[in-house]
């Protein structure tokens, strides 16, 4: 489970790693609150869990409130490598003289903890040739001395005790909460000697987490996480078409030609194989969830999966008023006519072909768009 950097943050903060103060916040009410607290010039951070946000614009320094909520505005919601950003942590801007690079990590060849770490920060590890890289005994009582000549490499003087303080804090951390990887970069030196954790990466074993109930927190409110333990597979994406289908491959295909047709994506959901009607149904309560669905395209084909358990799903989310937007599938396989035989009389629109599926889509969100276009004018 690899943590946002706010969470990451707050696991620093309980083992007494230094970070700027700041504030998670998911609303322009809210950020406009806490920009006033802190002061500017400060630091807008979009919360996903994948890396290059700041090639991608969603790390920014923002020095007057004159630009602020534009650029608040133009970051939420935005896609990052087809993550969306729903939050975003504020923080008090940190001047400082120098940037460092230090990562613990599972060496999983070797069995064992290593330690990366590199006078050169901000920048992606594999493109700097100005590392040291170690194996890191935790328990032996070494890593001591390790920490001080790695302190000297990184260009610490006669005393560079605040980084081994800080170094032999990230290894508890790591070794107390079974991490596969702690790492910050930059570690910012300032200009009185200080050393401050500017930004935070943790990601823990998943097979750890039933002895870290303590860490489950970080995921009560990820759709993604709520899909994996209902038994089936969510990604949120974007668009405004939720797809559905079977099998990765279906729907990574059915997407493909949803974007060639000019559609986009809300979701990738595969219900799997092994599919029952309590767990589709929650799927369609998940896709309920997401922002700005307009459409569902279902592209399933009954192998192993029985269709008309998908189909009986569908009509109760209808029933029940879970979704309210229409579906436009192509069902074929197992039990197919008894599927579209159930289907008849809801908003779910049946094809031949998931070509006519997705072409019907698309117009149907299209025209959607442009009957809300005209309300306004």
């Amino acid at each position: 489970m690899r943590l946002l950097e706010y969470q990451a943050k707050m696991l620093f903060k309980d083992y007494g790693i230094p970070v700027p103060r700041g504030y998670l916040v998911t609303s322009v009410e809210e950020a406009r609150q806490y920009a006033r607290e802190l002061g500017f010039p400060l630091v807008l951070k979009a919360q996903v869990r994948v890396g290059g946000r700041g090639k991608a614009g969603v790390v920014k320094v923002c020095r007057d409130p004159n630009s602020f909520e534009d650029v608040f505005k133009e970051m939420m919601g935005k896609s990052v490598q087809g993550e969306v950003v729903k939050s975003i942590l504020l923080e008090e801007f940190m001047p400082h003289s120098k940037e460092l690079y230090l990562s613990i990590f599972l060496d999983r060849s070797k069995r064992s903890y290593a330690i990366i770490a590199s006078p050169e920060g901000g920048v992606e590890i594999e493109s700097v040739s100005n590392k040291i890289v170690r194996t890191l005994e935790i328990d032996d009582g070494s890593a001591s001395n390790l920490l001080h000549d790695i302190a000297s490499y990184m260009g610490f003087n006669e005393d560079g005790s605040s980084f081994v303080d800080i170094a032999s804090r990230l290894i508890k951390l790591v070794d107390e909460k079974e991490a596969e990887l702690a790492e910050i970069n930059p570690m910012a030196v300032r200009d009185d000697g200080s050393i401050i954790a500017l930004d935070a990466k943790v990601i823990v074993d998943d097979n750890a987490l039933f002895r870290h109930e303590e860490l489950r927190v970080f995921e009560e409110h990820s759709i993604e996480v709520e899909a994996r333990r209902s038994g089936f597979s969510l990604v949120e994406l974007d668009g405004n078409i939720a797809v559905v289908g079977n099998g990765a491959g279906l729907v990574m295909s059915t997407m493909d030609m949803l974007s060639d047709a000019n559609g986009r994506a809300a979701c990738f959901l595969d219900v799997g194989g092994s599919a029952t009607l309590e767990n589709i149904y929650k799927a369609l309560t998940l896709v309920s969830r997401l922002n700005n669905v307009k459409a569902i395209l279902v592209n399933l084909y009954g192998g192993i999966v029985d269709t008309s358990i998908v189909a009986k799903a569908i009509v109760n989310a209808y029933n029940d008023n879970i979704i309210r937007v229409p579906v436009f599938a192509r069902i074929a396989g197992r039990n197919a006519d008894i599927a579209r035989d159930m289907l008849k009389g809801t908003k779910a629109a049946m094809f031949e072909s998931v070509e006519e599926a997705i072409d019907n889509a698309v117009r149907a969100v299209k025209d959607t768009n442009n009957d809300n276009s005209r309300i306004g004018e």
